[in-house]
């Protein structure tokens, strides 16, 4: 016999572990595309021989059209008016997911004796069919949690699963990954990358695909605009995002993360190539770093109703910023000693990043909120996609930087996984310094920028219940108020 649904008073299905495993899905998707990134600058520098001033000057562009086709994508999908059988959003991440089963591939192709303006072409061509699919699935996949549910406790597990599916969809490419793309010289190869890349958009796929056909939409908001409504103003909308506190702040900690985490990951790639000497074992010991996010992901929703977001999140920077003051200070030697000296540091900075990145993306949808709050305008799409713009500009930026000082003491891409130990030692302090100007910018960003603590959280969620029960019809209002 078929178990029937349990719905909730206004007809949808109750909020349970289905929405957050849904959830949890769409960012592995994501991450089954978005995690290759780390491997671009290994894999054009190492293997494709790419000059590094010249990697760093392609990743800037390509980073800059980036960030500028994210609010554009936004702004296409908050100005969609057309009817979709079940979410507008939803049918853009089914677009996106279709060209994301190869888009990832095609910044992988290995083509090592290519000439220098083949792949000059290769790169950018590759990364900006890459960059659209993956924005068509993601902008408006940020946007829906908003629609998801109302609930702030919803909207914290929510965040939590997304941080859940964002790690599993990290763990498998970086486990994985090291032990299959290079060889026992810790040097990478090419063609295993490329064919990484095809595996994973297909899983990505998948993934989307149990998303859409599982997500549950009981906030209507997106769907409800008036065809003779006034039409989305981008310029209107990036002023409003700037003076949205939550939004700027929640911006600066993603940034800060971004800047450190992704612009160290070529760092940190040498540093277990030339340093410690086993590349295979830099994702066994990533992994280790997940641990503190596992534990903490189920108390989440708990410590979230009982502290509040923005506490919680402001002293996991804190823990940040210690267990990196002491990766920076203390003495981590060339061998297994201090491998372990290293996970440890590395295990309490990510407690403190675990607990800011449970419980980010339900505060971008907090932001969203209090965009209706203080302006009257939700522009879910746009706020999400200038928050997007921001972040990927922290993206491209953060890696090109660190090439270009990465190169100023000494590296070189010819010497592969081979560089020389003084080179290899300025980079172990590097890396400690990225990761401890990343957790700065966290603390600055949640701390003192973003203004939703728990108390105004309540006093903003109850007058936008108010207004809704006011200016709409009562049967949306329940809806809205769900």
């Amino acid at each position: 016999m078929k178990k029937e649904k349990v719905l909730d008073a206004q007809g949808h299905r109750k909020f349970s572990m289905l929405d957050c495993l849904s959830y949890a899905a769409g960012d592995f998707g994501c991450n089954m595309s978005f995690a290759l990134k780390s491997t671009l600058i290994i894999f054009w520098t190492q293997f494709m021989r790419m000059d590094s001033a010249l990697y760093a000057l392609l990743l800037i562009i390509v980073q800059a059209w980036d960030a500028i086709n994210d609010p554009l994508i936004g702004s296409i999908i908050d100005r969609d008016k057309r009817k979709y059988k079940r979410n507008k959003f939803l049918a853009y991440i089914w677009l996106g997911s279709i060209g994301l089963i190869v888009g990832g591939a095609l910044c992988f192709i290995p083509l090592q004796d290519a000439g220098r303006i083949a792949k000059i072409i290769i790169f950018i061509a590759g990364y900006v069919v890459w960059d659209a699919f993956y924005t068509v699935a993601n902008v408006p996949y940020g946007s829906l949690l908003s629609l998801i549910s109302k609930d702030p406790a919803d909207r914290a597990s929510l965040s939590a699963w997304r941080s859940v599916g964002s790690m599993v969809g990290n763990m498998v490419p970086m486990v994985i990954l090291p032990m299959i793309i290079y060889d026992a010289n810790n040097n990478i190869v090419g063609p295993r990358v490329f064919l990484a890349a095809l595996i994973m958009g297909v899983l990505g796929f998948i993934s989307f695909q149990f998303m859409i056909r599982t997500t549950e939409i009981r906030v209507l908001d997106d769907v409800k605009v008036s065809e003779e409504g006034p039409k989305t103003n981008i310029l209107k909308s990036f002023g409003n995002f700037m003076k949205n506190r939550p939004a700027v702040g929640a911006t600066i900690a993603a940034m800060g993360m971004f800047l450190g985490m992704q612009g160290g990951t070529a760092a940190v790639t040498v540093l277990f190539q030339s340093y410690f000497k086993n590349v295979q074992i830099s994702g066994v010991v990533m992994l280790f770093q997940m641990i503190p996010i596992v534990l903490f992901t189920p108390l989440a929703r708990k410590l979230v109703t009982k502290y509040g977001k923005k506490e919680l999140a402001t002293l996991g920077a804190l823990c940040s910023i210690i267990a990196c003051v002491l990766m920076l200070v203390l003495r981590i030697s060339p061998d297994g000693k201090g491998i372990i000296v290293y996970v440890v540091c590395q295990l309490i900075n990510s407690l403190g990043m675990g607990i800011y990145s449970t419980v980010s993306w339900s505060m971008m949808g907090d932001a969203i909120d209090y965009n209706e709050w203080k302006t009257g305008s939700r522009d879910e799409g746009t706020v999400y996609s200038l928050h997007s713009f921001f972040r990927k500009l922290a993206q491209g930026l953060g890696p090109s930087l660190v090439l270009l000082v990465m190169a100023a003491l000494g590296y070189s891409e010819y010497h592969a996984g081979n560089q020389l130990f003084e080179v290899a030692l300025k980079l172990r302090y590097l890396v400690a310094g990225l990761f401890l100007f990343s957790a700065l910018m966290q603390f600055v960003g949640l701390g003192i920028v973003y203004n939703l603590d728990k108390k105004t959280l309540e006093k903003m969620n109850n007058e936008l219940d108010e207004k809704h029960g006011k200016s709409v019809p009562a049967a949306q209002s329940a809806v809205e108020a769900e």
